[in-house]
């Protein structure tokens, strides 16, 4: 049976079997973007911050950190770049394949950025 999401956030349609409660989880990120209420940023171990999973390029963090900044400024910092961020790949992608173009979008592997 069909689960729901406990937030807006949440990217999967969850689903439970009745028998035992076991839960799945399915993304369809192309077919039924959420790039609207993603709430899903990455850290790279390089120090770079991406505000998409898809994202083409991440935002340097690394910079601030050895410059010394504390706990709170980094929360500034990237609370800024999300506020600011308008990487939106999946819709992009679905709007450009509704329009008949199929180039791709430029972005990363997601295997680089944890996703």
């Amino acid at each position: 049976e069909p689960a729901g999401r406990a937030r807006a956030s949440d990217v999967a349609d969850r689903f439970r079997y009745l028998d035992d409660g076991v839960e799945l989880g399915t993304i369809a990120s192309v077919t039924e973007p959420f790039c609207g209420d993603c709430a899903r940023g990455r850290i790279t171990a390089e120090g770079q911050f991406y505000t998409c999973l898809f994202a083409a390029a991440g935002h340097d963090l690394k910079g601030p950190l050895r410059a010394g900044a504390d706990d709170r400024e980094l929360e500034s910092i990237i609370a800024a770049l999300w506020r600011g961020r308008s990487d939106r790949y999946s819709e992009e992608r679905a709007a450009a394949l509704a329009a008949g173009r199929t180039e791709p979008v430029p972005k990363v592997e997601m295997y680089r950025i944890g996703g």
